[in-house]
């Protein structure tokens, strides 16, 4: 735990970076043990070569007996190994000598450098290879280094002689381990630049992440419009577009908040100071004033209500979970809702329209603002006017398909110049203020449903010769049921 500490503690670009090191520094290290391994290899392998290739010259030499330079009879081994040290030619690091009867009689020529002979433990230990009658190739190693050793016996019967060519292991494989210098030089520099790259680039991978923490740091209940800057299509920018559409809901969610303390705050204000008011000037020895201030106090209180029960009514409109759509046919609904509608009032109503066919939406809440529409035609027109209620399904914006309902009346009208206005919470044109009562409440919540429904609310009207008001529900068909479902549920 203690050695994991640190790491845990460690920032996300610092925790890849080293990772990324990790394993560079591993696949570089297990790619330098490889090459080491094999350039090893190879320097014994040709080592070997060159002695299993000197003993057949000498072997062939001595099998011919005869000097290749002058021609001359080879009588006995002594002078075929002179005759073939003479001829040969060492490489850098090799060295070899003559055994003659159990003692060294041949050397190499002075300009060789590798002197095997210099070496006693060395040919104290040649010794009784050159006796043994075997020719052997082995390594042999002495206080003064390590040798690869080819012996070569050679006998006529009354003279054994036996060639010992000796090869430097430290020498031959110095060039190995220069090259393993130079790679481990290489691999380090790789390393530093793998380290200064991975550091930049995950600078610019992460720099999503960076802008998604600052502006989380920076938003509070005084701003809440910073949003993450989307770059690319990849995975992090997904995570910055989602963190977005979280921060709109938060935002909205927020200032529907605020926008129901304020309408709670200014709308209740009215009617409490109203009743305070006549509730301290009432006189409880006058029973007739008793009885009218307890009048005007309940019209008031049951205001109160209406409002406080509109303006829930509207915040919980605006949660996400405010709809529950469910597959619903049209035909039906509007068939229930022209029946509900039919005792709003005495007027003629009208059905103009009846779709026909299944969709996907919340039959309660559609049906709440299409009578809250219907309430308010009754609310602005002449008794015996006429009323159409209608729904129709067809093409909307572009390709989609929307389910259109609308109710359309012979009232009073909106000018043009309010259209906007009515849309907006509390505000009511003055005409519907002497025409009827209300909290100017009711248009917002039919507009948060269409909006919940991913719809919207059209406003056609004309002052004097009625209004339509039509709401617009994009179509989304029922998922079919998996086969065998129905057997699953039985």
């Amino acid at each position: 735990m203690k050695v994991t500490a640190p790491f845990s503690r460690a920032t996300i670009r610092t925790r890849i970076m080293w990772t990324i090191v990790l394993v560079a520094s591993v696949a570089l290290a297990t790619s330098g043990a490889a090459v080491w391994m094999l350039d090893l290899r190879s320097t014994h392998a040709d080592i070997d070569d060159r002695l299993v290739l000197t003993r057949q010259e000498l072997r062939r030499l001595a099998s011919t007996g005869v000097d290749p330079a002058s021609g001359t009879p080879l009588t006995d081994p002594g002078q075929v190994l002179q005759t073939y040290m003479g001829h040969s030619v060492l490489g850098s690091g090799e060295g070899q000598l003559g055994i003659v009867d159990g003692a060294v009689r041949l050397v190499s020529a002075d300009s060789i450098e590798m002197r095997p002979e210099s070496d006693a433990e060395l040919v104290e230990q040649l010794l009784p290879m050159a006796n043994s009658g075997n020719s052997t190739i082995s390594d042999v190693k002495t206080a003064a280094g390590r040798y690869r050793v080819l012996v070569v016996p050679l006998s006529d019967g009354h003279t054994t002689a036996a060639l010992v060519r000796a090869v430097d292991l430290d020498a031959a494989e110095a060039g190995v381990w220069r090259t393993m210098r130079l790679y481990a030089a290489a691999a380090s520099v790789t390393v530093v630049l793998v380290t200064a790259l991975a550091w930049l680039s995950i600078g610019r991978l992460l720099r999503p992440i960076w802008e998604l923490r600052n502006a989380t740091e920076s938003i509070d209940e005084r701003d809440l419009t910073t949003r993450v800057r989307v770059r690319g299509r990849d995975d992090l920018s997904a995570l910055a577009a989602a963190v977005n559409r979280m921060l709109d809901r938060v935002q909205r969610a927020v200032e529907a908040q605020r926008e129901l303390l304020d309408d709670v705050g200014h709308e209740l204000r009215t009617p409490i100071t109203v009743v305070r008011g006549h509730l301290e000037l009432i006189d409880p020895a006058d029973p007739e004033d008793v009885r009218q201030t307890s009048e005007l106090a309940l019209d008031e209180l049951d205001r109160m209500s209406a409002l406080v029960g509109d303006l829930l009514e509207l915040a919980r409109s605006s949660q996400s979970d405010f709809v529950t759509p469910e597959a619903t046919d049209a035909e039906t609904l509007t068939m229930q809702v022209f029946d509900k509608a039919s005792a709003l009032g005495e007027r003629r109503w009208r059905l103009e329209a009846c779709a026909s066919g299944t969709v996907m939406l919340d039959p309660a809440r559609i049906t709440q603002a299409w009578l809250q529409l219907a309430a308010n035609a009754v609310k602005y027109s002449e008794e015996d006017s006429r009323i159409w209620l209608g729904s129709a399904i067809g093409a909307g914006f572009g390709t989609d398909t929307e389910l259109r309902v609308w109710v359309r009346d012979e009232g009073i009208g909106i000018a043009p110049q309010d259209l906007e206005k009515v849309r907006r919470r509390f505000a009511r044109t003055a005409q519907a203020q002497r025409r009827a009562a209300g909290s100017g409440l009711g248009l917002s919540i039919v507009e948060n449903i269409a909006d919940a429904h991913g719809g919207g609310l059209d406003i056609a009207s004309e002052i004097g010769r009625g209004s339509t008001f039509t709401l617009r529900i994009p179509v989304r068909l029922p998922e079919p049921a998996r086969p065998g479902a129905a057997e699953r549920d039985g």
